[in-house]
Order: structure tokens, then C-alpha cells, then sequence
């Protein structure tokens, strides 16, 4: 009964953020992040019959106050897309105005997963030993699934595609070394 358990567990949809941080570039800091992603046989199935399934990255540092809301420093989006041509027979991964194409579901899942060089945030907006925390959000956008899929997903966890907030502190936001957070087993 153990081992069923363990395989209907990997069986199972899942978003995972294991590592995020804070590149810091001239003007700028870049957000890189390792997410880990797996669909189950229902969410395969949808996709290689052509149900695109749109995420949306989303990002967000504040300032933390004692006896008030946070300071919003800034937030920010991404959305990436992940559908299937049939008539090609490939996967596209759409970040905007750039596509790739994959032979294969498990190569276009691991780029659907890359965050790489994102600029989220200008070295104006945060103070110098300033106090601040981030936060990354990686999730399936379900008003975007077609109408059909949207009413399942009222009733059905397996469409509930999010990973858990993934918050970290920045500390000395203005210094040379990556502002970083990985997830501990």
C-alpha cells in the first residue's frame, strides 16, 4: 500500500519553487528562479489535444512596517503560455513576442519553468540597507482555460496549478553579491 501511495503522489500535478534571487546588474536587479513542474495524465492529455495552458509568474518586494500595511515596492507579472501544434507536432512555449518550439512535452516544460534575467526592480526604488522581503508566485491562470475545462476546475484540484508564495528577505539590496533564498529539504 506504501509504494501506491508514493507513485499516485508523483502521479500528481505540481509547481515548485526551489531557488530565486536577485541578480544585481547596472541599473537594475534581475530575478533568476529553478522551478520544478509535473502534470498529471489529465493535464498531459488536455495539452496534447490542444487546451494552451497560460501561468502567470508574478513578483512582488516590500518594505515591512511595524504598525502598518507593507510599502509596495514594486509588483510585477509575466505570463508564459504552453500549447500544442498538432500539425507540426510540437510544444511552443510563448513568453510574449519570442516562441520556441520543442519536439517533446518535457523539454518544453523545462523552459516554461526558466526564469532567467527577468528585470523586475530599478536600484533607484530600494534604499541602501534598506529592509525588504520578496516574494514569487508561479501559478496556472484558469480564467484563460477554455470555458468546458473552467467549469471542472470548480470541482477538481487536479486544475488548481500553483506553487506555494515563496518569500525571502533582502538584505543589503544595493551590495554586489545575489540577493538569493533556496528551498531546504
Amino acid at each position: 500500500m506504501l509504494g501506491f501511495a508514493t507513485f499516485a503522489f508523483a502521479a500528481d500535478s505540481n509547481i515548485q519553487i526551489k531557488h530565486a534571487e536577485l541578480q544585481p546588474q547596472d541599473e537594475y536587479y534581475n530575478l533568476n528562479a529553478d522551478v520544478e513542474l509535473s502534470f498529471d495524465d489529465e493535464i498531459e492529455e488536455a495539452i496534447n489535444k490542444g487546451v494552451p495552458l497560460n501561468f502567470l509568474i508574478e513578483f512582488q518586494i516590500v518594505s515591512p512596517r511595524k504598525y502598518w500595511f507593507d510599502d509596495e515596492i514594486v509588483t510585477t507579472s509575466r505570463s508564459v503560455t504552453l500549447s500544442y501544434h498538432a500539425l507540426s507536432r510540437l510544444y511552443l512555449v510563448n513568453r510574449g513576442a519570442h516562441q520556441k518550439s520543442f519536439e517533446t512535452l518535457s523539454e518544453a516544460r523545462q523552459e516554461l519553468t526558466q526564469i532567467k534575467d527577468w528585470k523586475v526592480l530599478d536600484k533607484a526604488q530600494v534604499e541602501k540597507g534598506g529592509n525588504y522581503k520578496a516574494a514569487l508566485l508561479f501559478r496556472l491562470d484558469q480564467s484563460k482555460l477554455p470555458k468546458a475545462i473552467q467549469v471542472d476546475t470548480i470541482s477538481s484540484e487536479k486544475w488548481n496549478l500553483s506553487s506555494e508564495k515563496f518569500e525571502w528577505a533582502l538584505k543589503e539590496l544595493n551590495s554586489k553579491e545575489p540577493a538569493s533564498k533556496e528551498l531546504k529539504p
